[in-house]
């Protein structure tokens, strides 16, 4: 069955960071208005069973260990001498060519090397851009770094412990059984609607976490899904207040660093805490090492940045939808290749499929996924299987 169908619907649900594009560079009180990117036709509500445990890990395959670690720069191969199909790979250029399609930069990373790395106009290798809602997995690993080092308990810490100081509006049961986790998953049961009021509102406010957690609650958490920008920013602030230094600097510090990323950008709130949902430009070289250290279950270079128990446990499904696509912490789970990706607006992919060793990062400009998943599904993957 094609997911085209189904990714038209989830796209908005990862992508619906389509106001922070335009708001992320305000830090003003009220950003200009600008057109919501929500369909006339609402998408389909994942369902998340009430009270579902977390799925204990299930083991991804690992790649054997590469033959360098790109800290400082990725290496470039033929696609022959990576096991890939030059010819299928010469052909997606042409698709993207004769589609027109509003790529920025389409990178295909096989066994630790660039096989095919494209810009278009007018964009090349050393431009930061945009991650959208890419910033998301940034963050949930951050998270996992956070726990793995003892700073945050775990993923059923309750919320509301990490805010001693704050006094919250409609504070009842509900509201205190929020824990980490369904922030990560998606399923807090606050009272949000994806979009440009909920955007406008958020710039507005002095305080983005009181903003967020005074919500009324309209579910019990972990009964269903609601994608929730806002809830990713309580994210961030979490990370803040249990490192005791800025989320930017713990980034750079425990991931950014180690990883060779560097010339980060992060737009921050109104406190000055790195917007969890979107946000963060990075250059398509640096998005790709997300997708490497996960490809290794956390490991770099030797250290583990983060543990395998949080990559497998973020990559693999949690929330249950009524399509071929699942959410994980942060992540999108795309089942038909055992692959995960980051999704963000417009169409920017860092696509991880373990199987095959492969890591694909795209940054554009489009309206939605379906044709950079086409090209996956239709040239990457296959030039790699030729070889499988």
């Amino acid at each position: 069955m094609r997911l085209r169908s189904f990714r038209r619907n989830i796209i908005l649900l990862a992508a619906a960071l389509a106001l922070g594009v335009t708001l992320g560079g305000c830090q003003g009180p009220k950003p200009a208005a600008v057109p919501s990117p929500m369909p006339s036709r609402q998408p389909p509500i994942p369902t998340f069973a009430s009270g579902q445990p977390s799925p204990s890990p299930f083991p991804r395959p690992t790649p054997p260990p590469p033959a360098y670690w790109p800290t400082q720069g990725w290496r470039t191969s033929t696609p022959a001498e990576q096991g890939m199909d030059a010819d299928r790979l010469a052909a997606m250029l042409d698709a993207v060519k004769s589609e027109n399609l509003n790529l920025h930069s389409l990178l295909v990373i096989r066994n630790g090397y660039i096989v095919s790395e494209s810009y278009f106009p007018l964009y090349d290798q050393s431009m930061r851009h945009e991650l959208y809602s890419c910033t998301k997995s940034f963050v949930a690993t951050l998270v996992g770094i956070a726990i793995d080092k003892g700073i945050i308990a775990g993923v059923s810490q309750p919320v509301r412990d990490f805010f001693p100081a704050y006094s919250f509006k409609n504070q009842d049961a509900a509201k205190d059984a929020m824990t980490l986790e369904h922030l990560l998953t998606m399923t807090t049961g606050l009272d949000w609607t994806e979009g440009d009021p909920a955007y406008a509102e958020l710039y507005r406010s002095p305080d983005w976490v009181q903003y967020m957690l005074d919500k009324p609650m309209v579910a019990q958490p972990g009964s269903r899904v609601n994608y929730c920008s806002g809830c990713s920013h309580v994210l961030s602030a979490i990370i803040q207040g249990q490192a005791g230094m800025n989320t930017r600097d713990f980034a750079e510090r425990e991931l950014f660093e180690p990883l060779g990323i560097t010339g980060a950008q992060w737009n921050t709130d109104t406190r000055g805490i790195p917007i969890g949902g979107w946000g963060l430009q990075l250059t398509p070289r640096d998005m790709a090492k997300l997708g490497f250290l996960y490809l290794h279950n956390g490991v770099w270079d030797g250290r583990q940045i983060v543990s395998v128990a949080w990559v497998q446990t973020a990559t693999q499904q949690h929330t249950a939808t009524d399509g071929e696509l699942g959410y994980g912490y942060q992540w999108w789970i795309y089942p038909r290749f055992g692959a995960y990706t980051a999704l963000g607006r417009d169409g920017q992919t860092i696509f991880v499929v373990p199987d095959l060793n492969l890591v694909v990062v795209t940054t554009a400009a489009m309206n939605g996924h379906d044709a950079i998943f086409d090209l996956i599904e239709q040239y990457i993957v296959p030039a790699a299987q030729k070889s499988s």
